[in-house]
């Protein structure tokens, strides 16, 4: 605001040039630092990744507390209300075959029609509403590495490219750059990392069949995720 008034003086009533420069360059300055304010982030990487270990460790204690340690399994938002979720069986089997097409909104819940047919369901980094999402997601290779991709360098910066290759039920992620990697936590050992768990989901819903992963490793700032389709 100073530059704008202080350019227009300098230049018409003092006739000083370098005065003048002065003030334009305050005038830029000033739209510098209000566009650099408004980009900056509402919530700071800091605090989201905070709000995200925390929940973790939550959750880790409540698997942990009841002892599972079966492979979670990733389900369409066609499956659970419209939004994705991950759901760990109590037993070390499940017939996917006994999966409801609608399952309750609980933390608890049953599958299937028989009494031992009951899971934890979970919300995970990777349950987002994918009607939110400005891409089209598809079944095909292209179309999910394209969903990926956005998600991961466009929304979230979280990796600098992906690559999708799929063979038979099995879909194989590289995600090069990962800024974060999997460890070996009781967390991730049933859920995956922050980084699978967003890749199965939006593999699940492209594909829009439930989804394991069936194996994950980091090397060398890759992430190589398999994910195992179910039938």
């Amino acid at each position: 605001m100073a530059g704008a008034i202080f350019a227009p003086i300098a230049y018409f009533l003092i006739a000083s040039i370098p005065l003048t420069a002065i003030g334009i360059s305050a005038i830029m300055l000033g739209f510098t630092s209000l566009a650099l304010a408004n980009a900056r982030p509402y919530i700071s990487p800091e605090a989201s990744e905070l709000i995200l270990k925390t929940g973790m460790e939550n959750t880790a204690a409540l698997l942990e507390e009841l002892g599972l340690r079966n492979k979670a399994i990733y389900l369409p938002s066609s499956l659970r209300g419209g939004r994705p979720q991950a759901l760990i069986p109590l037993k070390d089997t499940i017939e996917l075959a006994r999966i409801r097409e609608k399952i309750p909104g609980r933390l608890i819940v049953r599958y299937g029609d028989n009494p031992e047919d009951m899971a934890i369901a979970i919300t995970t980094p990777g349950s987002f509403n994918p009607d939110k999402l400005e891409i089209n997601l598809g079944p095909t290779p292209a179309e999910i590495e394209s969903a990926t991709t956005y998600v991961l360098t466009g929304l979230l910066d979280l990796a600098n490219s992906v690559t999708v290759n799929i063979v038979g039920n099995r879909v194989t992620i590289e995600v090069n750059g990962a800024r974060l990697h999997y460890e070996d936590v009781w967390y991730y050992r049933c859920l995956g990392s922050p980084i699978a768990s967003i890749v199965a989901t939006i593999a699940c819903e492209a594909l829009d069949k439930p989804i394991r992963i069936a194996d994950e490793s980091f090397e060398r700032g890759k992430s190589r995720i398999v994910l195992e389709v179910l039938s």
